[in-house]
Formats: structure tokens, C-alpha cells, sequence
């Protein structure tokens, strides 16, 4: 462990190191861009013998059912994407069916190229831990071919002196089961389409016929009996049917299995928002004014065009609810929930100018439409932006905030400030200088010279921060609370 001061002040990095494994594969679907291709591609399995068939599925099964829990099950599951291009009334056997899934499948490294930028909370389940004690969830953003990025998981314990122990990490990866029936409510359904301008009468023919819970099977029905007995222009139909199932395609459910470990599950991009990556979850263990715990991330869905900010919720990390967020205020990245309310309002901190911290209020989490700056670039570290690190985390001094600022030639720093407890706009002190600085082995990666964490936890009176090295790996530095606010000057 190495440890360096910094106006006078402890920064302890650990040794643990959060390393990327490439052999770490998920099974993707598999097709052609040209998707006239695939009967052709069909018809060439199909004309294989018997024998040739069960050989070819053997050899399969022998390269690929080890890195696989449950490869027949995924076969499956792909031969369902590509039925509709099965010959009229034809009949499969057991072996074709796996050979046609086998076909459209590919292995996809989740790890490959980086995985870095973790948040931390307390795992939901805390029992049989020694005394002082705590297990985590550490959620990170894995990139693989393409840039393609996913959330991550992996657990552990933080003892009473803050040691770190990693749980074992399984060789499978699992991608979650995807429930398509979700259920939506009409009325933020509808705030959302105005929202993007594109409510019109045909939103309003196909709404006023939903109940105010209605599923997504429900949406598509109504959609395609419009679709067959046109009542409006079939081209304003046609586009208004796509941002519908758009919007829709946003929100989702997905589960994982509850006998796997953590290390094993994937929330790998699923909606067509997000098809060029999930970036960057801000995950906060939230608590509700009964007292009951809920976990939000934030995080940044990515299509190769454009940025939508969107929502996970989760209370056991086995089943996820992904949502939209909505409202004027909803644009940019690194949004980060505070986690609990202040009075009656949703507090989240955001960067809407990509050079400001901002703070937003709502009593809605789902709809944010206003927020306001409160901190500006200050000192030559932070001068091109600043934004926040993750979650507020309470003390009874105040809520401390971790902040990144980018100075020059690009290098991100992680620095701190304190917002009244009552008044988060209000910024009470702060540090002068970065907390974390990349070091000389923490400044070479995918992207030299950052250090950036998505969220931290205070656990036995110290701060724990995972953050990110250079956009390739992750590291975990700790800091004790009562220093880092002694060495933070007060804000007039």
C-alpha cells in the first residue's frame, strides 16, 4: 500500500487492483447486416446429412458448452429471432434447431478493451459478516470490441479496517433474462412523447384506448390494427408507430438469476437507444421516507448520434427496472441522485453545459425539468470542466461530493466539496487541490491521464473512493472523513 500527502492530508491507495479479463464472454446474436441472407444461411444448414449435423453440434458443444451455463438454452432463444425466416411449414429437428441458434450467435468479450469507472454501495445483504464489517457491490463499465459498453458487477467485503476482499470471480457471464410485457403508465408515456414533440392524433388514438397501467404486448396490438385499417397519413402513421415502440424499447425489465453471483451478471445494452453502449452507472442505495431501500443508478445510454440519460432501479441487483428519464433538464451526462430526499423534493446533481456542476429539483424522480449551477471551474486543475464523482454521501457536517476537473492536456483529477446539509445548493467548503491526481502508473490506458469514480462509500470513519486509472482499469484509495473535511477551506 502507498500512501501520499496532500496539503497535509492521507490518501491511501490500496493494492487492490480491478483488473480487466478478456476471457470473460458473453453469447450475442449473431446476424448479417444484408438480413437476406439469412434463409440462405438456413437453407445451408438444412441441406447438411444427418450424421454431418450431430457431428458438427457435437464439436460445438465440446468447444463452447464450458464457457457457456446454459449454451442450449441461448441457441434456442437465437433460433426464435430467425424463424420468421424458416421455410413455410418446415419441421426441425433437435439438432437443427441448435445448429441454426449456434449459427446466429457470437461470442462478445465484455472486458476486452477496458474496465474502469466503478461506483460503490452496501450490498442488500448484509448477515453473517464479523463485526464491523460490510459487504459491497462494486458496479463497473466494461468496454469490448467496438467500444461497447456494459455494467458489471462485483462483490466483496470492506472488514473494520477497511481491508478489501473480493469475492471469487465466477468464469460465466450471464446476460439477464429480457421481460418484454413491461407495464407503462399513460400518463408519463404521454408527458414523455410531448416532451419530445411528438405527440399528434394518432398518439392520442392509440392512448385514449389504454388503460392507465398498460403493457408493451397491449401497445404493439393497438399499433397494429391501426397499422392494417390506416385512419391517417400511413406516413405520419408509420413514423409516429416507430417513436412510440422507440420510447417504449426504453423501458424494460430485465432478472437475472438468483442462485449466480454477482460477478456474473451483464446489463449489456438492450434497447436501441443504447446500442452503442451503457456508460457510466452512478448506482446510490436510496432511502425512501418509510425508511425502505431502493437502488438507482444513472447512467448514460450512447447510440453512435446521441446521449439519453436514463435510470436503473433495483433492490436485490438480481431484477432491474431500466426507465427514462424525462423533463428539460434531463440532458448531458453524470447525473448523480442524492439519497434521500430533502423535504418533499428528488435532489440530483447533473452537468447540463458540460462545464458547470448544476443541482435539480423534482418531486417526481422520473421528471426533472430545472436546474441551477452551483460551482464553476475555479483553479488551473479543473479550468476546461468540472462534474460530480457519483452520489452525495451524508455526514453530520454536510453532504461530500466528490467532483472531477479537467485541466491541462486533459488530465482529470478527483477533488471534494460540502453542501449544506439542508441547502444543497449551497457549497460550504471545498478542497483547493485535487484529492486524486493520476500517478505516473495510473496516467497509461485507453485514455492516458484520468482518474474518475462513479461513487464512494464511508465505512469504519473513512472514505472509501474506487476510481478509474487512465479508462482501462480500476484501483480503491481510501481517506479518513474527519481529515478531508479539516483540509477543506471554508466558502463565503
Amino acid at each position: 500500500m502507498q500512501a501520499k500527502k496532500y496539503q497535509g492530508l492521507k490518501v491511501e491507495r490500496k493494492a487492490n487492483k480491478i483488473l480487466r479479463d478478456t476471457s470473460r464472454v458473453i453469447a450475442r446474436l449473431h446476424l448479417p447486416d444484408e438480413r437476406y441472407r439469412i434463409p440462405k444461411i438456413i437453407q445451408r444448414i438444412m441441406s447438411l446429412s444427418e450424421t454431418a449435423a450431430k457431428n458438427l453440434m457435437a464439436q460445438i458443444m465440446i468447444d463452447f458448452s464450458g464457457r457457456h451455463e446454459d449454451i442450449g438454452h441461448i441457441f434456442e432463444r437465437h433460433l426464435n429471432e430467425v424463424k420468421d425466416y424458416l421455410p413455410r411449414d418446415t419441421m426441425l429437428s433437435d439438432v437443427q434447431r441448435s445448429l441454426i441458434g449456434a449459427y446466429f450467435t457470437k461470442e462478445y468479450s465484455i472486458e476486452s478493451a477496458a474496465l474502469f469507472n466503478p461506483s460503490i454501495v452496501p450490498h442488500p445483504d448484509q448477515s453473517h459478516l464479523d463485526k464491523g464489517s460490510l459487504r459491497f457491490v462494486m458496479s463497473l463499465r466494461a468496454t469490448g470490441e467496438g467500444h461497447i459498453s456494459s455494467i458489471v458487477f462485483r462483490g466483496g467485503v470492506l472488514d473494520r479496517q477497511n481491508g478489501i476482499l473480493f469475492d471469487p470471480i465466477s468464469d460465466f457471464v450471464e446476460t439477464p433474462d429480457l421481460q418484454l410485457d413491461t407495464v407503462y403508465k399513460r400518463h408519463p408515456f404521454q408527458l414523455k412523447l410531448n416532451e419530445m414533440e411528438a405527440s399528434n392524433e394518432i398518439t392520442a388514438h392509440i392512448l385514449n384506448q389504454m388503460p392507465e397501467d398498460f403493457t408493451y404486448n397491449e401497445l404493439i396490438e393497438k399499433i397494429g390494427i391501426l397499422r392494417a385499417k390506416p385512419q391517417f397519413s400511413e406516413t405520419r402513421q408509420n413514423r409516429t408507430f416507430e417513436v412510440m415502440c422507440w420510447l417504449a424499447d426504453s423501458n424494460y425489465e430485465v432478472s437475472f438469476h438468483a442462485d449466480h453471483c454477482i460477478s456474473e451478471r451483464v446489463i449489456f445494452p438492450v434497447s436501441k437507444n443504447e446500442s452503442r453502449g451503457i456508460e457510466d452507472a452512478r448506482f446510490v442505495q436510496f432511502f425512501n421516507d418509510n425508511g425502505e431501500a431502493t437502488y438507482y443508478a444513472t447512467y448514460t445510454a450512447y447510440n453512435d448520434h446521441t446521449i439519453l440519460p436514463q435510470l436503473i432501479e433495483t433492490k436485490d441487483f438480481i431484477n432491474f427496472n431500466i426507465l427514462t428519464l424525462n423533463g428539460k433538464a434531463v440532458i448531458n451526462k453524470g447525473m448523480a441522485l442524492f439519497p434521500r430526499k430533502i423535504g418533499d423534493h428528488y435532489i440530483m446533481l447533473s452537468r447540463q453545459d458540460g462545464e458547470n456542476n448544476h443541482i435539480m429539483f423534482s418531486d417526481n424522480i422520473h421528471f426533472w425539468q430545472e436546474s441551477q449551477i452551483i460551482q464553476e471551474p475555479e483553479y488551473p486543475w479543473e479550468f476546461v470542466q468540472i462534474g460530480n464523482c457519483g452520489s452525495p454521501i451524508e455526514t453530520d457536517e454536510g453532504w461530500i461530493v466528490l467532483t472531477h476537473g479537467v485541466g491541462p492536456m486533459r488530465q482529470y483529477c478527483i477533488g471534494a466539496i460540502l453542501l449544506d446539509l439542508e441547502n444543497p445548493t449551497k457549497i460550504i467548503s471545498r478542497l483547493d487541490e485535487p484529492l486524486l491526481a493520476p500517478r505516473e502508473k495510473e496516467r497509461e490506458g485507453y485514455v492516458p491521464n484520468v482518474v474518475y469514480s462513479c461513487g464512494a462509500i464511508i465505512h469504519n470513519n473513512e472514505l472509501v473512493i474506487p476510481y478509474a486509472m487512465s479508462d482501462i482499469n480500476a484501483g480503491i484509495a481510501t481517506v479518513e472523513v474527519k481529515e478531508l473535511l479539516n483540509c477543506m477551506r471554508a466558502v463565503a
